[in-house]
């Protein structure tokens, strides 16, 4: 009786929930978010969020187990607490859990994108009315359970436009009523100056077995037409030409790409979807539609790896290279941020635009609805959870850490591809944004305008500028933010083309995160035009404990370690709160196009693998790395020569 009871009770929970999502009023249409108020851009502040995360509204989400609805993903990154089904905690942290789990956030977003899968949106969620059309036919009693071969089953559905089964998914989709669920959850739980939502979803482009094209499309809005889909196109191109239609609708829109790293060399290639090469009309149209990039998330870095930056230490920072891909690796070429930096300044130097010229931004691509982004909060795979209540146990914990595999897991792909190893996912990483106010059109104007950073997760603050007439002592005065707007550029800009031979200065600082661990270094990444080619270097620009560069090596020597492995706590008397550097390149040619971007590290603290062995009572996985440097990205400034 007991389970019976339990059954019942989780089975009026689903129907609720899925009456709540098939019942929900098309909000009312407004105006598109307002211009950022007139305010001086010193008074700009530091605001953190999530642009990149999936909730029950997404098919593969809902086959892992997820039942988090948009409406509760918003209340739990802002910072409440709430109810995580049952059935949710103990499929995707094999907890055997007969209620309901509360599950808190360690500290609250300033802002949130919900990020939902375009393609069938809602559609899984009519498996939790036993009612519906969708429940009662073959397709859905065969998909009902879930699991990975679920996942599978509408994996190739969306790959795939002559699936059988895409008229079964496009009717419940259509059902589901999604896109209007998406936005009224998105409208509910916009407060203006306390927590920024913004109306979003995910494109998923997979052209091939695992390769990943997606963007991630963010509408400065409180409504946007019915989604563009992959079913629909996986070709960028065709995605841009729809947000160029909804601009003319007077709804700003950009798209992010994601998961470059996992893209097979197709996100920055040579060629644009037809083959051919990049032409200068692709360039601009890349260029207008995706300014950002998402240089990190929990499948991995998207910077470089040490095979594309040999000379870079720290280089081999999170590199997934095996998901979707067996026991090979994906192309590296063409997959990387800083090497788009460098191939953006090639193309320019052909067609005279530059398609790559992307700031940055860091998601978590947390499936699960629960952002989170602190270590201790993570588990491996694609799920948030509250360490406090949700932390795997037993199997669970060992299926996490590698050390065996969870109940439905199956080893290989139907294509024969190895399943992926859950050691190679990281912790989820935030984007950062320089913006005069917390709402839409104030975080959207930062933007668009790429003055954002990103970070792995911890809430470092750092900012950049740039110009020819910066005071070499302006980091010291009380008003030399206000200085470096007026004299130079931030993040994300371009250097103004004056003509001459002498260097541009760079103003960096960068503190660290009031919870978290001290600031190791500071380093500034140049990446130029070589002929036909490019080249890099990384720059040490401010170092912690009076350190300094060897000049015969061009390192510096490392900072140390105080992380204790038996507790997981790192002792924070190495390093410092805050890093400040002044530099001018001193390898600066006044002819040579070039893109700086800055790089700030954290002291070593424990990876999620560490604190969840701990935990858990486990040895720490030697195949892993017991500890991290967390780190924060600056988006470019460029530097482009006159003409003449």
């Amino acid at each position: 009786m007991k389970h019976c009871r339990l059954w019942i009770m989780t089975a009026l929970v689903a129907v609720a929930a899925t009456q709540a999502f098939t019942q929900t009023p098309a909000p009312a249409r407004k105006a598109a978010a307002a211009e950022p108020a007139r305010m001086d851009p010193a008074a700009r502040r530091a605001f953190f969020g999530e642009l990149h995360l999936h909730t029950v509204m997404s098919f593969d989400a809902w086959t892992f187990g997820t039942k988090v609805t948009p409406d509760q993903a918003y209340k739990f990154a802002r910072g409440e607490t709430v109810m995580v089904p049952a059935s949710q905690v103990a499929k995707e942290q094999g907890l055997a859990v007969t209620a309901l789990v509360p599950a808190r956030r360690a500290w609250p977003l300033d802002f949130t994108a919900v990020t939902d899968h375009s393609e069938y949106l809602g559609a899984m969620t009519q498996l939790d009315d036993p009612e519906s059309a969708f429940s009662k036919s073959a397709i859905g009693k065969e998909l009902a359970g879930g699991g990975q071969q679920a996942f599978f089953k509408a994996g190739e559905a969306l790959n795939n436009p002559q699936s059988a089964l895409g008229p079964d998914l496009r009717a419940a989709a259509q059902t589901a009523d999604g896109w209007n669920v998406e936005m009224k959850a998105a409208n509910a739980n916009y407060q203006p100056g306390k927590f920024t939502t913004f109306v979003a979803y995910e494109w998923t482009a997979s052209p091939g077995q695992g390769i990943h094209m997606h963007r991630n499309v963010i509408f400065n809005s409180d409504h946007a037409p019915n989604p563009f889909t992959a079913t629909q196109s996986h070709k960028p191109e065709d995605l841009w030409n729809f947000l160029d239609s909804v601009r003319k609708q007077g709804i700003e829109v950009l798209a992010i790409p994601h998961n470059s790293n996992l893209s097979d060399g197709l996100d920055f290639d040579w060629n644009m979807s037809d083959g051919r090469p990049i032409d200068e009309a692709y360039a601009r149209e890349r260029a207008l539609n995706e300014p950002l990039v998402e240089i990190s998330q929990t499948k991995g870095s998207s910077d470089t790896t040490p095979e594309l930056s040999p000379n870079d230490e720290f280089a081999n920072f999170e590199i997934m290279d095996r998901i979707y891909k067996g026991e090979t690796s994906p192309r590296q070429d063409g997959s990387y941020v800083r090497q788009a930096y460098g191939r953006g300044l090639v193309i320019l130097s052909q067609v005279g635009a530059n398609p790559f010229k992307m700031g940055v931004v860091g998601g978590s691509d947390i499936h699960n609805g629960l952002s989170v982004s602190d270590e201790d909060s993570f588990a491996g795979r694609i799920s948030g959870l509250d360490k406090t209540t949700m932390l795997p146990k037993g199997p669970g914990a060992r299926a996490a850490l590698g050390m065996a595999r969870m109940e439905g897991e199956v080893g290989t792909r139907p294509n024969g591809q190895k399943e992926n190893d859950p050691l190679q996912f990281a912790g989820a990483s935030i984007t950062g944004v320089w913006a005069e106010e917390n709402n839409r059109a104030s975080i959207f104007a930062a933007l668009k305008r790429k003055e954002t950073f990103a970070t792995t997760g911890t809430r470092i603050r750092v900012r950049m500028f740039g110009g020819w007439d910066l005071d070499p002592t302006l980091i010291g005065k009380a008003d030399w933010v206000s200085q470096a707007y007026a004299k130079g550029v931030p993040m994300g800009s371009d250097l103004p083309a004056v003509a001459g031979g002498k260097a541009p200065r760079f103003i960096l600082q960068a503190m660290k995160d009031p919870d978290g661990a001290n600031l190791d270094r500071a380093q500034i990444i140049k990446v130029w035009l070589d002929g036909k080619a490019y080249k890099e270097k990384v720059f040490d620009v401010a170092l912690s404990g009076g350190r300094k560069v060897d000049p015969k090596t061009g390192k510096a020597p490392a900072v140390g370690d105080t992380v204790d492995l038996t507790t997981g706590k790192t002792a924070n008397t190495i390093g410092t709160a805050m890093l400040t550097a002044e530099w001018r390149d001193p390898t600066f040619d006044p002819k040579v196009p070039a893109v700086y971007y800055a790089r700030v590290l954290e002291i070593p603290t424990a990876r999620w693998t560490t604190h969840l062995a701990i935990a858990s009572h486990l040895p720490i996985p030697k195949a892993a790395p017991a500890t991290i440097q967390e780190r924060a990205w600056t988006s470019p400034i460029w530097f482009t020569p006159p003409k003449g």
